[in-house]
């Protein structure tokens, strides 16, 4: 693997390395001066009060394994039927060159050619060992473009659940200045034109009634939380190299000890506040199905001795009598990729926050080490959307173009999910988001140009990482202050509050517009989660922290000496010796 970039990596590896407490970085003057060292929490109660998860295992092959080159066997799109920019549909095509790789065993590489390449209708990748691989996401590289959402296109039962359960729940999106009251759309978070996973599965839960346990492998005795090591009570069924999901569920309700570890002890942020809706609460979804879990961790054992495993990445939450977990059969491709491509859209009206029409281009759910890299995604509703889904690496995706979308990349029950260098330049309601029940994922050098949010969707999303993240926003004058809301979370009453522990806020740089020089700016969440980190905010003018609940907040208005926590974690683990 090349080493980092920054060659403030290679020079903060040398010192006295952390493993589960945070890096404490001294505050600077001013934003554009960077703190001038790195120390490590010495007292073991502040070290246990403010651990840091391990986010560098986040991304394909746990971080460290490469993603790979190999084309193998290679398929062309043009010897099935695909003639570019020709204005003809070339879905069929497509699907023939798929059906002829099924054929085919081992790696398979699905290339196509320079041009437009119009499409029609869903493709779906439902298979291990396979890449869909362009000419380039430039100009004159690959573009496919749709010219229809899947409104129009998608004829399949594949989200006949989701729309049951919009239904059901009575999700209308409700503007009564703009005269909408509409039932969300289905494709608001969900399917896709290029749509990767298992054929004939679920992709996520929604209604209680299609719940179905998982096949229990083994019942987890003994794990620490942050250790790799993990005793089961029978290892027969196990083998080294397996990917499985460690499954946690709420069996006691509200008071399950899964809830505490996820959430703490909750408490109003304000004792003095009346106001019910802005006490930290713990939605009922969390537990109301006894065949969900509630934390879902999909890994690989990497070794068995005994009843011992060794994981490929650590553990999220401790097991044990107290707090039980089982080790769970998980259907799931691997080694699936997206690269090289432009994905464009036609230019389409907005019609309204949850009402999109579906120009979504690409659904991941059911892989583990896959990829989606050198991609441009011109006026899409959804850019990229994961679910059910562990390490992935989202790299050099640029998502562009003047309609409004509802997510760039969005990632939303998934785990050790990597997204690197994602630039957004369109308007985007949630332009970064950690959904519902994502754990230990990374955005990395991330780059907002407009309209710059962090969202922390509820239903225990917890362990996230946005980590060197680079934002221009607008901040507002409000009873003779300047201020704005960075931190805006969504998801429903039901799965709140907004986030669970740890989740990590490092090095996020400002650009405020319209700003005279001089100015402070009030920086604030609503009523968000417990136990966030908040290291090295800054910006082009000065800021303040106002988030809900209390965070852990160190080195505002500078910028950490370590610029990428990420980073620096994987360069770590390069170079200590591992299990």
């Amino acid at each position: 693997m090349p080493e980092p970039e920054d060659a403030t990596i290679t020079k903060v590896i040398t010192f006295s390395l952390l493993t589960a407490s945070l890096l404490t970085v001294a505050a600077a003057p001013v934003a554009d001066r960077r703190t001038p060292g790195l120390k490590r929490i010495a007292d073991p109660t502040a070290a246990s009060a403010h651990p840091l998860p391990d986010f560098s295992f986040a991304g394909y092959g746990f971080g460290v394994v490469p993603m790979p080159s190999e084309a193998g066997t290679i398929i062309n799109v043009t010897d099935h039927g695909v003639i570019a920019n020709d204005g003809k549909d070339d879905a069929k095509a497509i699907l023939k060159a798929l059906a002829a790789a099924d054929r085919i065993e081992g790696r398979v590489t699905i290339r196509f050619p320079e041009g437009r390449i119009q499409i029609g209708e869903i493709i779906p990748v439902e298979r291990s060992d396979i890449v869909l691989d362009g000419a380039g996401s430039g100009e004159s590289g690959t573009e496919l473009y749709f010219p229809r959402p899947l409104k129009i296109v998608d004829t399949s039962d594949r989200e006949n659940e989701l729309r049951a359960y919009l239904k059901r729940e009575e999700k209308y999106q409700v503007e009564p200045d703009q005269n909408i009251n509409f039932l969300f759309s289905e494709y608001s978070w969900s399917g896709g034109f290029i749509l990767i996973g298992p054929p004939k599965s679920r992709a996520a839960s929604y209604l209680a009634e299609h719940d179905r346990r998982d096949t229990v492998l083994a019942q987890g005795l003994a794990g620490k939380q942050f250790d790799r090591r993990l005793t089961v009570a029978d290892a027969s069924k196990l083998k080294a190299g397996q990917v499985v999901q460690l499954q946690w569920f709420a069996t006691a309700g509200a008071d399950s000890p899964i809830l505490k570890s996820l959430y703490g002890d909750i408490a109003p942020w304000n004792a003095r506040q009346t106001d019910p809706k802005m006490k930290l609460s713990i939605g009922q979804r969390h537990w109301e199905s006894a065949k969900r879990p509630t934390v879902a961790q999909s890994t690989r054992i990497v070794a068995i001795r005994g009843n011992v495993l060794t994981l490929g990445d650590p553990l999220l939450h401790d097991i044990s009598a107290a707090q039980p977990a089982v080790i769970a059969d998980w259907r799931h491709l691997t080694n699936v990729g997206v690269q090289n491509i432009r994905f464009t859209f036609p230019y389409s009206p907005w019609f309204g926050h949850h009402l999109e029409q579906g120009y979504n281009a690409i659904y991941m759910t059911g892989v583990f080490d896959g990829w989606a890299k050198n991609l441009v995604i011109e006026n899409a509703d959804n850019g990229i959307l994961t679910d059910n889904a562990a390490s992935l690496t989202i790299a050099d995706v640029t998502t562009t173009g003047n309609h409004k979308a509802h997510y760039s990349v969005h990632v939303g029950a998934v785990h050790n999910v990597l997204v690197r260098n994602l630039r957004v330049e369109n308007p985007v309601v949630h332009p970064l988001s950690v959904n519902t029940r994502s754990t230990r994922s990374v955005y990395s050098r991330a780059t907002v140009l407009r309209d710059g949010l962090i969202d922390q969707h509820s239903g225990s999303n917890h362990q996230n990482l946005f980590d060197q993240i680079a934002m221009t926003v607008k901040p507002r004058k409000r009873d003779g202050g300047w201020s704005y809301p960075l931190w805006v979370g969504g998801g429903a009453p039901y799965w709140k509050p907004g986030h669970g522990r740890m989740n990590t806020h490092w090095n996020i740089a400002l650009t405020f517009e319209g700003l005279p020089e001089g100015e402070t700016v009030r920086v604030f969440s609503g009523l968000e989660g417990p136990g966030a980190r908040i290291v090295g905010l800054h910006g082009n003018r000065p800021v303040e922290i106002d988030y809900k609940p209390e965070a852990y907040v160190e080195g505002s208005n500078a910028v950490p000496s370590v610029l990428s926590l990420y980073d620096w974690q994987l360069a770590r683990r390069k170079t200590e010796k591992r299990p």
